[in-house]
């Protein structure tokens, strides 16, 4: 068992709360008994692997945690009928939810634009609640995705139920402050409000198209 706060096991996972770490290692940490995924480097277990209050101390968690597992970062190629492209979006709680949004309607893989939140920091790993594991994100730049892109804007005139889906589709999702890429269809979710959050927005967007495209066959 873990008794010192210099062993190396945790001195990794305090490394790893920092992007520049996380990027030069190529590793990243999942907290949580919920948020044990295949193939770890290596898990520790509080109470079985090490002190409780060391696991503790390297937590990100107010609460603290049980278990913390340490993963190798897998990038996926974005391909597919159905991809989401975040451009700009810089809260990873957001990048999270969104992929385990396209995971479990659409089964879609979400590809990280320019200025786009680390999928593998903390926050956006807890969002994800496991699809960072079935579904790996992928990088690209638009202009390197083929197929109908369609961006979720709130200006745009033509509504989201009235777009004609084709194959392969790319939903483009930014910032709710920021600017699109140019170039694309805009379509917008009327609501009531001002606008929704950008994950929100994401989630009826994919159960949209999602259902269309298997309605489609």
């Amino acid at each position: 068992m873990i008794t010192s706060p210099d062993n190396d096991k945790l001195k990794t996972i305090r490394k790893l709360q920092q992007k520049r770490w996380r990027t030069k290692l190529g590793l990243f940490s999942a907290e949580g008994e919920d948020l044990v995924g295949p193939d770890p480097e290596y898990i520790l277990r509080a109470g079985v692997d090490v002190e409780p209050d060391l696991l503790d101390a390297v937590s990100t968690l107010g609460s603290g945690t049980r278990v913390i597992s340490v993963y190798k970062q897998r990038w996926a190629e974005p391909g597919g009928d159905f991809l989401v492209y975040l451009h700009g979006v810089e809260d990873p709680g957001n990048v999270g939810t969104i992929i385990r949004s396209a995971h479990a309607l659409a089964d879609a893989t979400v590809v990280l634009g320019p200025g786009t939140a680390d999928p593998y920091s903390p926050k956006a790993v807890r969002a994800s609640m496991g699809s960072i594991f079935a579904r790996p994100p992928a990088r690209a730049t638009l202009d390197q995705l083929a197929g109908q892109k369609v961006a979720l804007d709130v200006t745009a005139e033509r509504e989201l139920r009235d777009l004609d889906v084709t194959r392969p589709l790319v939903l483009v999702l930014g910032s709710e402050r920021g600017n699109l890429p140019g170039g694309v269809e805009g379509v917008r979710i009327p609501v009531h409000a001002d606008s929704l959050n950008v994950a929100m927005a994401a989630t009826v967007a994919l159960y949209e198209v999602a259902n269309r495209m298997a309605a489609d066959g």
